[in-house]
């Protein structure tokens, strides 16, 4: 059969109207299909909490300042307490019999250990390097960023929390023990020194080395509530070394709150021959003082963030 000219023409067009309205109902199903697509891939995995800890690990050392503030503080405060182990022993023979012969049964081999100035450095040093971990990124913007990339404010917070307390305490423990170490080997070549297992020994190691976490979270909660630098350090200042001036242990309610001082719970917790107080306390209480101080310095740095602007 033949087709003729006339008969071809409805046969085009009529295929020409099926292939637009096959491409028009195709098409919506099309644009969901990329829209899709481009969902996929726009949507980024949650940030875990390891990933956080990294990279706030990368942040504490990417500025130098850190890194020269761990290494002068602790040979500032190695210094004080060698320092004052050398005098001793320098001057051990101008000493009386008596307080030769009472020496170690005072427990000064133990004061000598970590004395009240090497403290002061320690706390003064720590709390800045805690309070700068947060006040630092404030000042530069880096705080929006970070929470512009990930959210969850407290989850970052968290993560800042945990590697300043691991860190400092790291730090505290090493300064402690060498601490330690080297007095006692100075003292020794006097016939002085004392082993780490002699009563009270130990506890004093500890405590000093705790001071220092202590210390680094106090100053993380005051520089996240106060963002400013130089009243962070003030207020640093006035907890814990003026406040400890301020309120002696001669009245009860004044004791009450040196005793909740992180200050006072560390001159407990290293007072080796237990001198006579109006008001005495537990060496429990001093630990307690320690913890509460700690974490309760930990939640705010945690959860201030939260309904405050950056």
């Amino acid at each position: 059969m033949t087709i003729t000219s006339d008969g071809a023409a409805p046969d085009r067009a009529a295929a020409t109207a099926t292939a637009t309205a096959t491409a028009t109902a195709t098409a919506p199903a099309t644009a969901v299909a990329t829209a899709k697509v481009d969902l996929v891939q726009v949507t980024e995995p949650r940030a875990r909490f390891r990933d956080l800890v990294a990279a706030e690990w990368i942040k504490l050392w990417s500025l130098r300042s850190n890194t020269w503030a761990f290494v002068v503080g602790a040979l500032a405060v190695i210094g004080f307490n060698v320092g004052t182990a050398w005098d001793t022993y320098r001057y051990w023979t101008a000493q009386d019999a008596r307080s030769r012969a009472d020496f170690v049964r005072d427990g000064i081999p133990l004061s000598i250990a970590f004395t009240a100035n090497a403290a002061m450095i320690l706390m003064l040093a720590l709390s800045a390097i805690g309070a700068t971990a947060v006040v630092g990124e404030y000042r530069t913007g880096m705080i929006r960023t970070t929470f512009t990339a990930v959210p969850a404010r407290r989850s970052v917070m968290a993560a800042k929390v945990c590697v300043v307390t691991a860190v400092t305490t790291v730090f505290g423990a090493v300064v402690a023990a060498a601490s330690f170490g080297l007095t006692q080997a100075v003292l020794s070549a006097r016939h002085i020194g004392v082993p780490i297992d002699h009563p009270g020994a130990l506890r004093v190691v500890v405590a000093s080395a705790l001071l220092a976490p202590v210390s680094a979270l106090l100053g993380m909660a005051l520089g996240t509530l106060i963002r400013h630098s130089a009243a962070t350090m003030t207020a640093n200042v006035v907890i814990l070394l003026l406040l400890p001036l301020v309120f002696s242990a001669d009245r009860h309610w004044a004791a009450v709150v040196d005793h909740a001082l992180p200050t006072g719970a560390w001159i407990r917790l290293v007072d080796a021959d237990q001198q006579a107080v109006a008001y005495p306390w537990t060496l429990t209480g001093a630990w307690t003082v320690y913890a509460v101080w700690a974490l309760a310095a930990a939640a705010v740095a945690v959860t201030s963030v939260q309904r405050r602007d950056q």
